[in-house]
């Protein structure tokens, strides 16, 4: 395919993009011509194969073609209502899929809306990866002011590792750090939390955090009374937790944060370095 016609064709694509809530889309009337169809019967039938293909893929087909009723104008100031879908990025994607491969229009916009779909997804992924590393290290503080008010009111190095246990047993439905270390493969002197997923790694977060606001308003000063703090504490967080059908314990283990912290760290300096390469001028 020609650079010019790329060119172009790029252009028609992005210049009939819409923006809806922050979501970008493109009406099935105008999305018809750009792919080169002359006939909305023969175009609807395409869209009725996408369709399909997103509900066999498992997404909600309300959510990506919903319908919608445009006036249009007409002979003499008239207008006329007519039928139309609102698509997004992936509906395009599957329409462009299932449609007459021998169009220019369509070969163009396989890879247009492809790519397009693939960067949001990989966007959207490095967000959740930098998310778990947030909260992660999030958790870290919490439990060293844990630990430092621990060993501050009892002066015991090893009242925390106790006082921790008991609130995992507490999280994880009467299974240990240990039960919980075995279950999901961790090694004998790695954290739990660094193979748990983000939604966990933020309950015990949570709790922790209650424990220590608790211990310094309450004037709190005994083993006891601080173990039992925070096995209430993550009682409660659990019961936020299984009221909405999540049961921490049967999670499955998460990346090893370390190894995902690393991987991220190699990735953005191979995004610096590649978009740090000058640039050949052409005239």
């Amino acid at each position: 395919m020609k650079s010019d016609i790329i060119i172009q064709l790029h252009k028609n694509f992005e210049d009939y993009a819409h923006q809806a809530e922050g979501e970008e889309f493109w009406f099935a009337r105008d999305l018809m011509g750009l792919l080169g169809y002359a006939k909305w019967e023969n175009f609807a039938k395409v869209v009725d194969k996408a369709k399909i293909a997103c509900g066999t893929a498992g997404h909600s087909v309300e959510d990506h073609f919903p319908d919608v009723r445009k006036t249009i104008p007409m002979p003499k100031g008239a207008e006329k209502e007519i039928d139309d879908l609102m698509l997004t990025r992936y509906a395009c994607y599957l329409i462009a899929q299932n449609g007459d491969p021998r169009k220019v229009e369509i070969a163009f916009a396989q890879t247009y809306f492809a790519v397009q779909t693939r960067r949001i997804e990989l966007i959207e992924k490095r967000l959740a990866e930098q998310e778990r590393l947030t909260a992660r290290q999030k958790l870290s503080l919490s439990e060293k002011e844990l630990s430092g008010l621990i060993f501050e009111r009892i002066g015991d190095n090893s009242g925390f590792a106790r006082i921790r246990s008991r609130g995992d047993s507490a999280l994880f439905g009467g299974k240990s750090t240990q039960q919980m270390k075995d279950r999901l493969g961790v090694s004998g002197n790695r954290a739990l939390a660094d193979f748990l997923p983000t939604i966990t790694i933020k309950a015990k977060d949570f709790a922790t955090e209650i424990t220590n606001f608790n211990i310094r308003r309450d004037e709190l000063h005994h083993e006891q009374t601080i173990a039992d703090e925070h096995v209430k504490n993550n009682q409660d967080v659990r019961k936020v937790l299984t009221d909405r059908g999540i049961r921490p314990e049967e999670l499955p283990p998460a990346e090893d944060i370390k190894k995902l912290a690393r991987r991220v760290k190699s990735e953005e300096k191979q995004l610096v370095k590649k978009n740090s390469k000058p640039k050949k001028l052409t005239s």
